[in-house]
């Protein structure tokens, strides 16, 4: 099975909002069909280093999410959502 190829330093740093705007931005431009081929391979390839860091944040965000539950007399409360 082949290795995900490494996220951009430029694009690891980015926010996940800022990060889902610019793939937003690269997929319309692709859409368009406006920019030339070279270009265009360079955009995907960005889209692509973009998806894997927005999926990445998604996921580190699940983990960190709660879930409430209650207890054996009925009091609610939260613990960490187990990972999977």
């Amino acid at each position: 099975m082949a290795k995900e190829p490494a996220v951009p330093k430029d694009i690891a740093q980015l926010s996940f909002e800022d990060a889902l705007k610019e793939l937003e931005t690269i997929v319309q431009q692709l859409e368009r069909g406006q920019i030339k081929l070279d270009e265009a391979i360079s955009a995907y390839e960005r889209g692509a280093a973009l998806k894997r860091h927005c999926e990445a944040r998604l996921a580190e965000a699940r983990m960190k999410v709660e879930k409430i539950v209650f207890a054996a007399d009925g009091a609610p409360g939260t613990e960490p959502v187990a990972p999977g």
